[in-house]
């Protein structure tokens, strides 16, 4: 399972989130699962050719929106040693957390 995090920025846009939900529809349109967090969105895909054409349609999408200039950042990570989820990658943060206590 690869995880991504990506953002799509339409520059010069004072408001993003009906970007951002047009982001969402795609995403689950294409059956992705995903968490929109309040600066990204993060999403798994079984391959790492699935998420760069999950992230290359979402840029596009920005075009087809209006937008006239976007940037867009990519963080992936794809581990193959074994599998992981995106609530695996939390959980692990938060028992370390709940140690402290």
């Amino acid at each position: 399972m690869v995880i991504v995090e990506f953002t799509v920025v339409p520059l010069g846009e004072k408001s993003l989130s009906r970007y951002v939900a047009e982001i969402v529809k795609l995403l689950e349109r294409r059956g992705i699962k995903y968490q929109l967090t309040p600066m990204s969105t993060v999403m798994e895909t079984p391959s790492l050719k699935e998420a760069f054409e999950v992230v290359a349609e979402a840029h596009e999408l920005m075009f087809k929106l209006g937008a006239k200039r976007v940037s867009t950042t990519v963080r992936i990570d794809d581990r193959r040693d074994r599998e992981v989820h995106m609530e695996d990658k939390v959980k692990s943060v938060m028992e370390k957390v709940g140690d402290r206590l």
